[in-house]
């Protein structure tokens, strides 16, 4: 005699089948969704990111980050010794109040000893030109910190005399964040010191 309903057994094979499907396929899909995440969240550790001219987002590898860091304190070193000392009468408190931007309270203090001591005042009333020839920075990391000696020629006209000297000034580098245009490098000097300043002679010239 025929029935109409199927063999129970075989509906429970085929339900039973259906089921252990579905929980493989669940049990893949997991696998694979926390392997993306781990995946996504190591390449985020080692990644930073950077916005480009035109405000796009660029990714930089964490590895490539202390070569752009030295880059950017060089060129910060550089910025700022040519505004402390490349002035003359016409563009010195301009060069001046951007150098400050890019010191803290210790480069403060060496500019206010400077006016205190009349530097400023004889820059004006011999009108004296004082050009940097050339910057020479050497950078340091010790423990996440970093320091830096910087060497600086430059030249002093005095009209008729041009004096050459070299400077050997010394401080350290934190990060701070950027300030267009007064701080594009996000960096900022401390402990800033001139160790050492000599006139060089004409032997010294040569060398």
């Amino acid at each position: 005699m025929k029935t109409p309903y199927k063999n129970i057994y075989a509906v429970l094979k085929v339900n039973r089948f259906i089921v252990i499907a579905v929980i493989v396929c669940a049990f893949l899909s997991s696998t694979f969704s926390v392997w993306i995440a781990f995946n996504t969240n190591q390449k985020a550790l080692n990644s930073a990111f950077a916005i480009n001219t035109d405000g796009s987002i660029i990714p930089l590898k964490i590895v490539t980050q202390k070569e752009n860091f030295k880059v950017e304190a060089l060129a910060h070193l550089d910025m700022f010794h040519n505004y402390f000392y490349n002035i003359d009468a016409s563009n010195y408190e301009r060069n001046l109040e951007k150098a400050l931007w890019l010191g803290n309270s210790s480069v403060d203090n060496l500019y206010r000893q400077k006016k205190a001591d009349g530097v400023y005042n004889r820059l004006l009333q011999y009108s004296l030109v004082e050009k940097v020839v050339s910057i020479d920075s050497k950078i340091e990391e010790n423990k996440g910190s970093y320091s830096f000696t910087t060497t600086t020629i430059f030249e002093i006209n005095r009209g008729t005399i041009i004096d050459k000297y070299e400077l050997v000034s010394t401080g350290n580098l934190i990060m701070v964040d950027r300030n267009f245009p007064n701080n594009p490098h996000g960096l900022l000097i401390t402990n800033y010191f001139e160790n050492t300043l000599k006139k060089l002679t004409d032997e010294d010239r040569k060398k």
